[in-house]
């Protein structure tokens, strides 16, 4: 404990000067230390990183360990802490002492996360030892901050960051969307619906807790009505149980893999996560995106239908509730295209801590 706290203070003096030169400058001196939890977060600070650029690198990440981070970070220096679940407080605290331990490894100039539960002990590691942490809320938030978000507001030196314009204030600034570099065609006449889809993907994300049967259950009946009768479906279902349904459901499916198959498919329905979402539309799809609801058990709230109301209103996907899902929804989506609309800004770290 002795050894720990001398390296705390020596760590604590050395960050002072590095948050003097942050302010000055806007960058940062040494690592930057990536922190999210896998599915959405993690898709979502990925492709946040490219927008930094080089300014704020090299980057080192921390996650949890799962064939999602082990096929998206391939070849990136990656810490694995043990695996938080969606307002998992206990398992967050338990997890103190290993974000202590990855900070205390390296000279990292600053700490940036998406969220969720992950974020809570590394933003409250840095603080501990003066390292500069940027918080950035999900693109899922369209409405207002996530628990996590909300928390951290509280953690006195937190920089805080949306990604919608009408959430901006005086703590959180507007640095730009993920979902603004991505466009909508459509074909000038609608083919009429008939059963010609060769090649479908259905992805209900990596949630180790959550199942989503019922979106199973319904697509398993929709898509009938629109694929071939050879068609080739992958499910990569998750935790969801899909016994009887004549599914051949996968878990986890490789990012790598999953990506070249949307890249194939005609069709992509997934649940209305954000990785899930990022991934079809950085492959051309325009998905269909079905919300969980916390009412049937599927996730901790509901915010799932604000992402589908968003994106079906850039047009950029269809946005059904599963007992609403059409054949004809289906179709719709299969025949729009969507493409980048043009280079985003960078995504600055700028801001004064509050």
């Amino acid at each position: 404990m002795d050894q720990m706290s001398t390296a705390l203070t020596t760590l604590r003096a050395k960050r002072r000067l590095r948050d003097r030169g942050l302010a000055r400058r806007g960058t940062v001196d040494g690592p930057t230390l990536l922190v999210a939890s896998t599915g959405g977060h993690l898709e979502e600070l990925f492709r946040l990183r490219e927008r930094m650029g080089g300014r704020y690198g090299p980057y080192e990440w921390a996650t949890f360990d799962d064939a999602q981070s082990r096929s998206l970070l391939r070849g990136e220096r990656v810490h694995y802490v043990d695996y938080i679940a969606p307002r998992g407080y206990a398992a967050a605290a338990k997890d103190l002492p290993a974000a202590v331990a990855v900070l205390l490894s390296g000279r990292y100039g600053a700490v940036v996360s998406t969220g969720s539960g992950i974020a809570l002990p590394f933003f409250i590691a840095a603080r501990a030892l003066r390292v500069p942490s940027y918080y950035i809320e999900s693109a899922a938030r369209v409405e207002g901050p996530s628990a996590t978000g909300r928390l951290l507001r509280l953690l006195p030196g937190t920089r805080l960051f949306t990604q919608y314009p009408a959430l901006a204030d005086r703590r959180w600034a507007y640095r730009g969307s993920l979902f603004d570099g991505f466009g909508m065609e459509v074909p000038a006449v609608m083919p009429t619906p008939h059963r010609g889809l060769q090649r479908v993907v259905v992805t209900l994300g990596t949630m180790r807790t959550y199942g989503f049967r019922r979106a199973v259950e319904r697509l398993t009946e929709a898509l009938a009505d629109v694929c071939a009768p050879d068609v080739d479906i992958l499910w990569q279902v998750g935790a969801t149980d899909v016994s009887g349904l004549g599914v051949e459901g996968h878990d986890l499916v490789p990012a790598h893999e999953l990506s070249a198959a949307e890249a194939e498919a005609d069709l992509v329905v997934a649940h209305a996560g954000i990785g899930s979402a990022l991934c079809a539309l950085d492959a051309g799809k325009a998905p269909v995106l079905l919300p969980r609801r916390s009412a049937y058990g599927e996730h901790v709230d509901d915010h799932q239908t604000l992402i589908c109301a968003d994106l079906d209103r850039r047009g950029i996907a269809v946005g059904r509730e599963v007992a609403d899902l059409t054949a004809v929804d289906l179709w719709e989506a299969a025949h729009r295209a969507v493409h980048p609309i043009g280079d985003e800004a960078s995504f600055s770290l700028s801001q004064s801590a509050t």
